[in-house]
C-alpha cells in the first residue's frame, strides 16, 4: 500500500505527528543517500512511498524512472503537479532541492489529509504557493525561463481564477491557518523545506538534525549564572540503540475503513487539479478485536476459540486472481500471536 491509499483508508483525515516523525525519518534517510550519490529522484510523492508492511510503520522510496544525476539532468518536465518545486514551474535551473520541496508538501499532506497546493494547473499551482509564502524574490523571476507565463512587465503575479471561480491571493493565509497546526517544530520543519530559493532551502542532513525530526527541543547552548559567568548546558546523551524488535512500530488502525478498501485509482490525481474526494461505500476493518468482544466465537466450555479459528475468513486473492500479499502477510502475523500474549491487544 502506498501513502495515498493509506491516506484515504483514513478518509483523508491526516496522521499524529507522532507518525509522521517516524515518517519523515526515513524519506530523509533515503534523501541523504541521494544527495551522496547526487542522485535526484525528481517524483517524491504520496504514490511513491510503499509501506513495508501493512501493519507497520516501515516505508520505502520508489520509482526512480524519472531521477538523474544532478550534473546529467534529462528533463525539464518533472514532479507531479501538486509536489512541484518552484524552480521547475518556472523553469530555472533545478537540482537536489526540488527533492525536500517534494518531502515538505508530503509531509504536510499527511497531516491534513489534502495537499497543500493542490493547483489545478501550473498557474494556480503557483498561486496557491504565493497563497501562503507570498510571491518569489525579484531575482528568482529573473532567472525565470516562464515569468511572463506568471508575472506581468511589472514583475506582479497575473490573477488566477479555477474552475470553480477561487481567487487565491498572495499573502493571504498563513502556513499555520493551511495547516490548523500550532505545533512550532513542525512548522518551522515544513517552512525550511517550502522556501522559495532552493539554495536556502533546507538539506536532507540539515533536517535530519532539526527538531521536529529529532523529537528533542534544543537547550540554550549557554546558561547564565547568578555571578554573571555562564557554563555550557550539559550534553544531551543520545538514546541506547534501539532492537529490532524495539524499532517494528504498529499502525493506527483506521476508522472503520479496511486496509484493502484502498485503491490506486486515484494515482493521477492531479490531472482534474481537485483535491481527493471519499467516494464509495464504507466497509469495516477485516481484523477483530481482542477475545471477549462480541462476536469472538468459544468452545462448550465458554473459552475463547485459537486465534486462528476466531479470525474471520479473508479473502487471499484479488481481483486479478494473484495472492493479496497484504492481507496475507496481515493474517499470517496475526495467527503468530497467542491470545494471551501482551501484543495481541493492539
Amino acid at each position: 500500500m502506498n501513502l495515498y491509499e493509506f491516506i484515504k483508508a483514513y478518509d483523508f483525515k491526516g496522521f499524529s505527528l507522532r507518525l509522521i516523525r517516524r515518517f519523515s525519518k526515513q524519506m530523509l534517510a533515503s534523501l541523504v543517500l541521494l544527495k551522496s550519490r547526487r542522485v535526484i529522484h525528481c517524483d517524491l510523492k504520496p504514490e511513491n512511498i510503499l509501506l513495508a508492511h501493512p501493519l507497520h510503520s516501515e516505508i520505502k522510496v520508489i520509482d526512480f524512472g524519472s531521477s538523474c544525476f544532478e550534473n546529467e539532468k534529462v528533463y525539464t518536465y518533472i514532479q507531479s503537479r501538486f509536489y512541484r518545486s518552484p524552480e521547475v514551474i518556472l523553469g530555472m535551473s533545478y537540482g537536489l532541492p526540488i527533492d525536500m520541496w517534494s518531502l515538505g508538501c508530503i509531509l504536510a499532506e499527511l497531516l491534513t489529509g489534502y495537499p497543500i497546493f493542490p493547483g489545478e494547473n501550473e498557474q494556480e499551482q503557483l498561486a496557491c504557493i504565493m497563497e501562503i509564502f507570498g510571491p518569489p524574490e525579484k531575482h528568482l523571476i529573473e532567472k525565470s525561463s516562464r515569468k511572463k507565463l506568471f508575472f506581468d512587465s511589472m514583475g506582479k503575479p497575473r490573477v488566477t481564477v479555477s474552475t470553480k471561480g477561487r481567487r487565491r491571493r498572495p499573502s493571504s493565509k498563513t502556513l499555520q491557518q493551511a495547516l490548523k497546526c500550532d505545533d512550532e517544530a513542525f512548522l518551522d520543519f515544513i517552512s525550511r523545506c517550502l522556501r522559495w530559493d532552493p539554495e536556502r532551502r533546507m538539506k536532507p542532513d540539515e533536517a535530519m538534525l532539526h527538531e521536529f525530526v529529532t523529537g528533542v527541543k534544543r537547550a540554550p547552548r549557554t546558561r547564565p549564572q547568578m555571578n554573571g559567568t555562564s557554563v555550557a548546558s550539559p550534553v544531551k546523551r543520545a538514546p541506547p540503540p534501539q532492537t529490532a524488535v524495539q524499532r517494528v512500530r504498529p499502525l493506527p488502525e483506521p476508522p472503520a475503513t479496511s486496509f484493502k478498501t484502498a485503491t490506486a485509482a486515484s494515482s493521477n490525481r492531479e490531472v482534474s487539479g481537485s483535491s481527493p474526494v471519499k467516494s464509495g461505500p464504507r466497509r469495516h476493518s477485516t481484523v477483530q478485536g481482542a477475545p471477549g468482544a462480541t462476536g469472538v466465537k468459544r468452545n462448550a466450555n465458554g473459552a475463547p476459540l485459537s486465534v486462528a479459528s476466531s479470525l474471520p475468513r479473508v479473502a487471499q486473492r484479488s481481483v486479478s486472481g494473484k495472492p493479496d500479499l497484504a492481507s496475507a502477510a496481515a493474517v499470517a502475523s496475526l495467527v503468530r500471536i497467542t491470545p494471551n500474549s501482551p501484543s495481541y491487544h493492539y
